[in-house]
């Protein structure tokens, strides 16, 4: 995907069309974009959801759609006030199917805040698409962007939750392995997380994303990348629930590859690290952690973890589809 998006995409496009005078656009690609307005910012998202099976333990596409599009404006710092889709849906869809998915997205919309201010609708013939695809366009004003190429040596690595539980889900189900176990996705929305941060550290969050496709390896490797630094994480301090782990284990599969659709990623200012942790954990993110901290690259950037037996792994970006159709 990174190959692609390099060679067909960022190298073809002019500068004038990849920068935001003042703002942020794909000159370095990150959750959304920002536009300047005066004193403030512009924030803009766009995503498109595709997910087998669309009704998960935890959620469904729409549920999905309209939490991933928040998640995406908050992640640059801005606070979420509008939306629109885009939705192509296959021949032969039951109503009651569409109505269930589309009250989903609606539900988490409306509890936040969030206006759905225009959209799209089309069909598409039997076998040309495999039921229905979600594209949504999120906007919020942000006071402060929080860009990921801030991040500093020094700074602290906060993960607001257990991760990977989206990933690991979505495969189960889609193998058959879910029945007998507690397996849920946390796909939710983060305002009430990302909000009060916002408004009492504004200048102490350097980076900030949520772990989706390609999960907290891709996180914290892009991070590495475009801030020019290494990171190295404590393996223990990482919070992965046992019946995550024992799936993993039995699968093959490695937690930090797989994406969770509930979890902010933080990195912060060393001074201020414990007391945000502290207030993650009076919002109710009980599993929160400081799992580790950005170093200077001697190098290369690298993300390196220790384990728990003392010794080092270089935590790679996940090559491949690791589990297909997830989001």
């Amino acid at each position: 995907m990174n190959r692609l998006l390099e060679e067909f995409i960022f190298k073809r496009l002019p500068n004038w069309m990849k920068l935001v005078n003042g703002g942020l656009g794909i000159d370095y690609p990150d959750d959304a974009a920002a536009i300047p307005i005066g004193e403030k910012y512009l924030v803009i998202t766009t995503d498109s959801y595709t997910v087998t099976p669309i009704f998960f333990r935890g959620g469904d596409i729409g549920k999905l759609a309209a939490s991933g599009t928040i998640n995406d404006v908050l992640m640059l710092g801005g606070t979420p006030i509008a939306a629109l889709d885009s939705i192509v849906v296959e021949e032969g869809l039951e109503e009651d199917v569409f109505e269930k998915i589309l009250n989903s997205m609606f539900d988490i919309f409306k509890v936040n805040g969030v206006s759905l201010i225009g959209g799209d609708f089309k069909v598409m013939p039997r076998g040309q698409l495999d039921k229905i695809i979600i594209t949504t366009v999120g906007i919020g004003i942000a006071e402060q962007l929080i860009a990921d190429k801030n991040l500093k040596p020094g700074d602290k690595i906060i993960v607001s939750g257990n991760i990977a539980e989206h990933g690991i889900t979505i495969y189960a189900e889609q193998k058959g392995f879910l029945e007998k176990s507690d397996l849920r996705s946390d796909v939710r929305p983060l305002i009430d997380l990302m909000i009060p941060l916002f408004k009492k550290y504004k200048n102490e969050i350097h980076a900030a994303s949520d772990p989706t496709r390609g999960g907290l390896a891709a996180t914290l490797n892009y991070w590495a990348s475009i801030s020019n630094t290494a990171i190295v994480v404590e393996e223990e301090k990482v919070p992965v629930r046992d019946v995550v782990k024992n799936y993993c284990e039995v699968l093959g599969l490695d937690p930090f590859n797989l994406a969770s659709e509930g979890v902010a990623v933080l990195g912060v200012k060393s001074e201020v690290a414990e007391k945000i942790l502290e207030d993650v954990h009076s919002i109710g993110y009980e599993d929160a952690e400081i799992i580790g901290e950005v170093r200077e690259k001697e190098s290369a950037s690298l993300v390196i973890a220790r384990t728990s037996v003392g010794g080092y792994r270089i935590i790679e970006p996940p090559v491949g589809e690791i589990v297909p159709r997830i989001c």
